[in-house]
């Protein structure tokens, strides 16, 4: 199994803070800019899970790095450069307490929502009649509030958002029109490399200007799902499941065996062959959504590789 990167203990000069999230760590330097560095750590249900995914950083940063490229014609972003495979460096941001979901189809937590008998899922009512997987008259916005370290993201409505007043109004229109936009040419780069952009998350952020742009990842398998284009009519008309690359297919293996991030449940064992599964799924997006073939980077000191990267960088 090659090395992974699970965790980073950096200290940079001009760097005023540092924050781990599930899978990034974040540093923060006195000039406004961050450090953001995709480990290998994987998490479902809101846990990091024991053991690390073989490139999955690397794999999300640069997944990323082209979608935000790609896309910041239309949509500001926080990114200015990507000077190691893992990393990415932008702008200092004030996060929006809340992620904005975008979804095409009725699947994942939505369609357990409307299994259980639900009709309205963040304040979007849904008709009846639904199947697993159908695609939505249009596209809906499902926030979650931004949860902290340990805690779940927690569904809520825009009414909700505004009513708590989490975010103005006038901003609050600003990241619904910027998530559709996003979804949009999501949705258009997904066609023509066969695939469909089921749902996703964005989140956003202001700069110390005050300009709203997204931050984090976009369009990756962590923060998205996507069917294969070619086979969805038919896996949909026969009421079979669809063949899709994204995350899910670790949470469909976790609740098979037992686990969906409740108390005094046990992760399963990750063996080998599941872990090598798992980062064969990731390379596969990876060459599916890009178009273009993975190159491994070295991972034999990964620790030692960012930071010469950066100090080359610097």
């Amino acid at each position: 199994m090659s090395s992974t990167l699970l965790e980073t203990n950096f200290n940079f000069k001009l760097q005023t803070d540092y924050y781990k999230g599930k899978v990034r760590e974040v540093y923060t330097l006195s000039n406004h800019q961050l450090i953001m560095i995709a480990t290998d750590r994987l998490s479902a249900f809101d846990v990091v899970l024991p053991k690390g995914i073989p490139f999955k950083g690397q794999i999300l940063n640069q997944i990323a790095f082209d979608m935000l490229k790609a896309t910041e014609h239309q949509v500001p972003n926080w990114l200015t450069n990507s000077p190691d495979p893992n990393v990415a460096i932008g702008h200092q941001c004030e996060p929006f307490k809340v992620e904005m979901v975008v979804r095409a189809y009725l699947a994942g937590h939505a369609w357990r929502e409307y299994k259980s008998g639900k009709r309205e899922v963040c304040g979007v009512n849904l008709p009846d009649g639904l199947k697993e997987n159908d695609k939505l008259p249009q596209p809906i916005i499902t926030p979650t509030t931004k949860a902290d370290q340990g805690s779940h993201d927690q569904d809520i409505s825009r009414h909700e958002i505004l009513n708590q007043q989490i975010v103005s109004q006038q901003d609050y229109e600003i990241l619904e029109d910027y998530s559709l936009k996003l979804f949009q040419l999501g949705t258009e780069i997904a066609q023509k490399r066969g695939l469909i952009l089921v749902d996703t998350k964005y989140e956003f952020g202001k700069t110390v200007e005050g300009d709203i742009v997204v931050i984090d990842e976009i369009h990756t398998p962590d923060s998205s799902r996507y069917f294969y284009a070619d086979t969805y009519e038919e896996l949909q008309e026969k009421g079979l499941r669809q063949k899709q690359l994204s995350k899910e297919f670790v949470r469909e293996w976790l609740i098979e065996n037992g686990f969906q991030g409740k108390d005094h449940q046990k992760i399963p064992e990750m063996t080998s062959d599941f872990v090598t599964s798992v980062s064969n799924r990731y390379i596969e997006l990876y060459e599916k959504i890009t178009g273009k073939k993975f190159v491994k980077a070295d991972v034999s000191d990964i620790n030692q590789r960012i930071e010469s990267n950066l100090k080359d960088y610097f």
